[in-house]
């Protein structure tokens, strides 16, 4: 039986842990293929150059093979067969909302639900894992946290860097309360969250310090969960 695969991280990876590569190797090793194909999807970035250099950057040190699909400018005409020639697909941080209106545009979603239908890992760090469940807290929008509809593909909500972005896990907690969002996880930096089919199997992190916190609302009352996480540090 093919299992989906989802691995969400709240913050880190390539991308801000430069000598940490505990995040990124775990979710290579989670393919279990001796050198996976993994994609990088920037969209939420604006295909940043910058951005997709240090992903090539870091991951050519792996045992992998490191490839982009590029929307705004398009490298592939054959999309659908691109990325489900992968075995992990990962997208990079930025801005939610314009992420999930290129990737419509693009019908990116039917190919993304194939992808993990087919037992491509799905993987990704702040705006690339808020896409993957049913809603997010996403600052898409200028000087305010407002909630996100999201594709669905996971049940209820995320909220990522709820250690370093200064305000982001009480709006949280505030939209929970107020029933604006479904009952989610609050997501420290170096954090991941392994699910396999719709179900959470694993949390593990690469900072000793970091944390993961499910929050819902029961009988009208916030509730606060520690949810185990896993150190990769050795």
């Amino acid at each position: 039986m093919i299992k989906e695969k989802i691995i969400a991280m709240g913050g880190g990876g390539f991308s801000t842990e430069i000598d940490n590569s505990l995040l990124d190797q775990y979710i290579l090793d989670a393919s279990g293929v001796d050198k996976p194909r993994i994609c990088f999807l920037p969209t939420a970035g604006g295909d940043s150059e910058t951005y997709i250099e240090k992903f090539f950057s870091k991951f050519s040190s792996y045992n992998c093979e490191p490839f982009c699909l590029s929307l705004f400018r398009p490298q592939v005409d054959d999309i659908e067969s691109f990325l489900l020639s992968m075995d992990i697909i990962y997208v990079g941080g930025g801005s939610t909302k314009n992420l999930l209106a290129i990737w419509k545009d693009w019908g990116l979603l039917s190919i993304l639900k194939k992808a993990l239908q087919k037992g491509i890992i799905l993987s990704g760090v702040s705006a690339g894992i808020m896409c993957w469940f049913e809603a997010g807290l996403t600052d898409s929008f200028h000087g305010k946290y407002v909630p996100l509809k999201s594709l669905g593909f996971l049940a209820g909500s995320v909220c990522p860097h709820c250690d370093s972005e200064k305000g982001r896990f009480e709006a949280y907690i505030e939209y929970i309360q107020k029933e604006e969002i479904p009952s989610g996880y609050a997501i420290d930096d170096g954090v991941a969250l392994h699910f396999e089919n719709g179900q959470l199997i694993k949390a593990v992190k690469s900072k000793p310090n970091a944390k993961v916190l499910f929050i819902s609302k029961q009988s009208g009352v916030i509730h606060q969960r520690l949810v185990e996480t896993q150190s990769l540090i050795q």
